[in-house]
């Protein structure tokens, strides 16, 4: 585990905080064409457009879209998610995207991270470490902000306190002895003996420790039957679940999942992004099932740095757009919609024809769930020289 910190000393009470609200926030690295994770199937523009990468409409079999509502489904490959939707939990936000038009990954990922504008002055670190430190009285602990993975994302930089982790098994008091529990006793003491917040911090920290030992020398099993896939995401969602149970006060988890640049042979139901497609779809699933108790603490918001353009592109691909589907998993905010303007419609005038218009800035996106999910008072806090505009994710 490494641990960045921005806190000498924390004024934190116990971390252990029942009611502790979980973002979770997936980056689908590679700008991902969300035009086929939500089909707009009732339009003529979008078969017309994907002559061979189009996914059928609803009622077609295996290889069709799974029926959202009268004009929308989502991929075969993201069935999962279906039920999400009828049960009013999952929305989608279409048309949500940067102000940035270079078509760089690594340049619409990084304003998007640090949740800036292309003109104006840089807010400074990154939108969800803003988050963290706009809380009036944060409750800061060791695990309060997770990364999964093995760099610390952009999103986090300026976070009072944050752990970069790949699993639990690396969450641990290391010794050069190895003899980690005669440690644990000695700094027990010496924090025990310490009235200071420093102490407090100490103690907490110690506790934390045992607490996530107890759960490192347990085997884990999901709840009502979830099952995750054998891979970076799969795992990691399951490192996050096992996070939320155990109470060690995480507010902000963050985890990438790669391989959606799918400017060759993309394919349609089968193919390239359909391997994504059901990584994501299961992954999601087996979380939002394990967690089925705790789902009134959690709230999921999917990313892209951007989307593709509307047509298919002679290599049977889609080359880099504009404007992309956002999707959140909350119990917290309105879900069963699809949100902002039809996809479609394409936009002439930034980036040359192709690129799907942009509805919603993607802090009004971002700003929406942090008020909505998270508490946050003022948006500005996390987004200033910006006014958000209502996306209708909030009851």
């Amino acid at each position: 585990m490494r641990l960045l910190t921005n806190l000498a000393v924390s004024s934190s009470p116990a971390v252990d905080e029942a009611g502790k609200h979980t973002l979770v926030c997936i980056f689908l690295r590679g700008g991902a064409d969300t035009m086929n994770l939500v089909v707009p199937y009732a339009d003529d523009v979008y078969y017309r457009a994907r002559p061979t990468i189009g996914i059928k409409p609803p009622g077609g079999g295996s290889a069709s879209a799974v029926r959202l509502d009268d004009r929308y489904g989502l991929h075969p490959m993201l069935q999962p998610l279906q039920e999400k939707f009828a049960e009013g939990r999952l929305s989608i936000i279409q048309g949500v995207g940067t102000d940035n038009t270079s078509g760089s990954h690594f340049e619409c990922q990084d304003q998007m991270e640090h949740g800036d504008s292309m003109v104006g002055t840089p807010a400074g670190g990154g939108w969800l470490g803003r988050f963290l430190r706009a809380r009036a009285n944060p409750a800061i602990g060791p695990l309060s902000a997770v990364a999964i993975g093995t760099t610390l994302p952009e999103s986090l930089r300026g976070a009072p306190v944050v752990s970069v982790i790949q699993s639990l098994q690396e969450i641990a008091l290391k010794t050069p002895s190895g003899k980690t529990e005669a440690a644990a006793q000695a700094l027990a003491r010496l924090y025990g003996a310490d009235v200071t917040l420093l102490g407090q911090q100490g103690r907490e920290t110690l506790d934390l420790f045992e607490r996530v030992r107890q759960l490192q020398t347990n085997d884990y099993a999901p709840a009502h039957g979830a099952k995750y896939s054998k891979d970076g995401f799969g795992n990691g969602l399951r490192e996050v679940a096992r996070l939320i149970k155990a109470r060690v006060g995480l507010e902000v988890a963050c985890l990438d999942l790669g391989g959606w640049d799918t400017h060759f042979i993309q394919g349609a139901a089968e193919g390239l992004q359909a391997q994504r497609a059901k990584v994501l779809g299961e992954g999601l699933a087996a979380f939002d099932d394990d967690l089925k108790e705790h789902r009134q603490n959690v709230t999921v918001m999917v990313m892209t740095e951007f989307g593709r353009r509307i047509y298919e592109n002679s290599s049977l691909g889609t080359d880099h757009g504009r404007g992309f589907a956002t999707l959140v998993l909350s119990e917290r905010l309105r879900g069963g919609q699809i949100l902002g303007g039809w996809p479609c419609v394409v936009e002439e005038t930034l980036t040359g024809p192709g690129g799907m218009k942009i509805s919603h800035d993607y802090r009004s996106v971002f700003g929406e769930v942090l008020k909505g999910a998270m508490g946050l008072g003022r948006p500005q806090e996390v987004f200033p020289e910006f006014a958000p505009r209502p996306v209708g994710l909030l009851a």
